[in-house]
Parts: C-alpha cells; structure tokens; sequence
C-alpha cells in the first residue's frame, strides 16, 4: 500500500448577478464566480487535488471548458467523476484539506454544509474533509472582491487486493 499527496489551486473571477457555488453549497450573495461549468471553486480545487495525488493530470485534462459536455455542469458531477477515476486505479481517499481565499461573503456558519455535501459526492466520512475560509485582509485580486481562490490537499493510497 502507498500514499500519495496531491495539490490542488483555482481561481475564478467574480461577476454580478451571477450563481455563487462553493463546496457544494449555493451562497447568496450579489457576485458569483464567471465559469465554464457551476465555477465551484472550491471542488475544482479538490479535484485538481486527488487527481494530482494519483498523477491523472487535472481537471482541465478530464473536463475540457471548451467542451459543450460541461457547459453549465454541476461540479458536484465532476467531483464524483474524479473520484471513480480514482477508484478505477484502486485508490481511496485518505483526506482532503481545502482553504477558500475570499473576502465576501463570510462563510463560517455554511463550512459545515460543504464539508457534508463533498464528503458525501466522495463517499468517504465527514471526518476525512477539512474546509476553512480566510480573507486576504482587503489585499490583491480576493481583497478586492474581483475573484476567488482556493488551496486544496488530498491524501490517497493505493489499495492493492483489498489491503
């Protein structure tokens, strides 16, 4: 059995009047994030994540945002196709640590939600899933509410013959 750790990063413009998505979880807020797909920022950031771990490249290599298949998706969907991509190869998730850059809305009260939502999509315990939330204290592109940026890390072993 081997472990393996991979990094994930995503980043999305934020624009008015549009959806906003983070781990699963619609936020009310008067920007969302301008995206190919749902634009979760914080799933693809998980995804980049695992699929790094098992050196399958990245989200982007799997789900093109020029392809008319994932125009608009839920990144839920895209999340549940990393995962069995993982699985395909006999890897299991270990856990996975995610940190939200932004600086509105606040989202403390919501972490919880997310944490549910991903781990269930992976179908792995809420326990395996760490989600936190900074701002950047007003500085760069997040301080000045022009996107969202997200840090990911997954931990994944490979199981061979069911050890």
């Amino acid at each position: 059995m081997s472990y393996r750790i991979g990094n994930g990063y995503d980043v999305h413009a934020l624009g008015e009047g549009l959806p906003l998505w983070l781990g699963g979880i619609k936020i009310e807020h008067n920007k969302g994030c301008i995206a190919h797909s749902d634009g979760d920022v914080v799933i693809h950031a998980v995804c980049d994540a695992l699929l790094g771990a098992a050196a399958m490249r990245d989200i982007g290599y799997h789900f093109p945002d020029n392809s008319s298949e994932f125009k608009g998706i839920d990144s839920k969907i895209l999340l549940r196709k990393a995962v069995d991509l993982l699985r395909k190869e006999k890897y299991m998730i270990v856990n996975v640590d995610a940190v939200i850059c932004l600086q509105e809305p606040k989202i403390k009260k919501i972490i919880p939600d997310m944490i549910g939502v991903m781990a269930e999509v992976m179908d792995v315990d809420q326990s395996l899933v760490s989600v936190k939330a900074t701002t950047t204290e007003k500085l760069g592109f997040v301080g000045r509410e022009e996107g969202i940026a997200v840090y990911a890390v997954a931990m994944i072993k490979n199981v061979i013959d069911g050890q």
